[in-house]
């Protein structure tokens, strides 16, 4: 990696007047930003279709695209809606996203687009079965998934008929005749998004902004992954999970944090050669330049906790097979464009881990001045292979984090700055870019010196996250010049 520099902003957060930020033009005018302001990355969350609570991180597929990311006005270009079309929606200019709101304005809207894209379907002939040859070995699932939650008011697929839960040959060719419109329709909503998605990253990477993406190490047990891949979990034969992903206490929970994804069942993946997953790492390395693997801990050893529980503070470490995947991955891609998000309780095995495959890990400027001088998150602490932060999406911005100090936190950052509150935000963007990371990433909140009312997400709790968006207003001149100014100071 070379010495370098970035944001990190989800396309959720971008401005728009539909509501929430898409892959359209605010999107090209954000890369037009970053070349402008001598940033080389544009660090995303997950892009999958979210299910409830909204999160990234919880999707109903490893592999397809959110459909209320995709920019409505670029289907008016492509002459699938007409400018009329959008006129009704006004409504959803907020600056925050109201998902619920957004879903049901755009389900109607892509629908209608792909009643004329049937009616024109050879303007689109060529490029859509291209797509179909290449995505089929994970579309095909992920579409009749959905058709048959769409049946059943989106159930989980564990509550299915006993013929569709389990997969029976027979009752799944009949749902391929039954909810062929409704299947055919899954796969155009991810056609659309995919096209929209390579037209951006191809705008990006010629404009010398590279895309970091982020691949969780748990998928949703309401998934397409889940209900077409059962054996490489960890389920009971009605498919509900037995054991339960998560982390014990930590920095951000007393109780630790319970995810309820299943939790995997690293024996039958090895049997499988490592099949889904090594698709899984191809597939996201195609759409980015980089990929951050969350929670990368859980490929050495992982908390497993009982299914019953209500909290994770009581479960086990067990063993996981990350080094024969990542072993098997670097035969296939030399090195590995991966950075390893390595946070939290980190042993001397996960080090190992990650430092045997030579990739990058994290550090995270927040965490740095809880305790003294051998704080490894302090810059004087680590070496170049590494991604530093002011803060991440699971952190509160910088200037929130500031507001909310505990005396042993001001005490050492008055050491290190003696500065106003005020001005630690910008001094503590200054130390990222000054480190000797190759990589330093800023969420945009802290460049813009935002409070905890732009805060992304609050791990442990189940609504209001996800939310925030920016306005292009609150981006000046000023911001473009500063940013300029100490990625060249600092030979980012």
């Amino acid at each position: 990696m070379e010495r370098s520099s970035g944001i990190l902003l989800h396309i959720s957060s971008l401005p728009n007047k539909h509501g929430i930020g898409t892959m359209g033009k605010e999107a090209y005018k954000f890369v037009d930003f970053l070349k402008k302001s001598g940033q080389k990355h544009w660090q995303i969350l997950p892009v999958g279709p979210t299910g409830y609570g909204n999160s990234p991180y919880q999707a109903y597929s490893a592999f397809a695209g959110s459909a209320l990311l995709i920019s409505l006005d670029m289907l008016v270009d492509d002459r699938l809606l007409s400018g009329k079309d959008l006129d009704g929606l006004k409504a959803l200019a907020t600056n925050k996203v109201e998902y619920d709101l957004v879903d049901e304005v755009k389900s109607i809207l892509l629908r209608k687009a792909f009643q004329v894209f049937k009616d024109n379907f050879e303007s689109f002939k060529e490029e859509y079965y291209t797509f179909l040859d290449q995505n089929s070995w994970w579309l095909d699932d992920y579409a009749l998934f959905r058709a048959l939650k769409q049946r059943d008011e989106e159930l989980v697929w564990n509550e299915w008929e006993p013929e569709y839960k389990k997969r029976k040959d027979d009752k799944i060719k009949a749902a391929w005749h039954e909810f062929a419109d409704e299947i055919y329709y899954q796969r155009f909503v991810q056609f659309v998004f995919f096209r929209q998605w390579f037209a951006l990253k191809k705008y990006a990477n010629e404009n010398g902004v590279s895309f970091i993406g982020d691949l969780p190490l748990y998928v949703s047990l309401d998934s397409s992954d889940v209900w077409a891949n059962q054996d490489i979990f960890v389920l009971d034969e009605e498919g509900i999970p037995i054991q339960v992903g998560g982390v014990p206490p930590d920095y951000f929970s007393k109780t630790g944090q319970l995810w309820g994804c299943p939790v995997f069942n690293w024996d039958r993946i090895k049997k499988r050669r490592f099949d889904w997953w090594v698709a899984r790492v191809h597939f996201n390395l195609s759409m980015f330049d980089l990929i951050r693997i969350d929670h990368f801990r859980g490929l050495e050893s992982f908390w497993s906790v009982a299914s019953t529980e209500k909290t994770a503070v009581v479960g086990e470490w067990l063993p996981a097979k990350g080094y024969e995947l990542l072993s098997l991955l670097q035969s296939q891609i030399d090195k590995l464009p991966v950075i390893a998000e390595d946070l939290g309780l980190i042993t001397p095995e996960v080090e190992k881990l990650r430092d045997d495959f030579n990739l990058p890990g994290m550090k995270v400027l927040q965490f740095a001045y809880s305790s003294d001088e051998t704080n490894v998150n302090l810059p004087h602490n680590y070496n170049k292979n590494f991604v530093v932060y002011t803060g991440t999406h699971d952190n509160d911005t910088t200037l929130g984090w500031v507001k909310s100090l505990t005396r042993k936190e001001r005490k050492n950052l008055k050491k290190h700055y003696g500065l106003r509150r005020r001005q630690l935000p910008k001094k503590m963007i200054e130390t990222a870019w000054s480190s000797v990371a190759d990589i330093a990433i800023i969420p945009l909140q802290d460049l813009l010196g935002l409070d905890s009312k732009a805060r992304m997400n609050i791990p442990g709790t189940p609504s209001d996250n996800w939310e925030w968006r920016f306005r292009w207003y609150d981006l000046k001149d000023a911001h473009v010049r500063y940013l300029k100014d100490i990625t060249r100071l600092y030979n980012r």
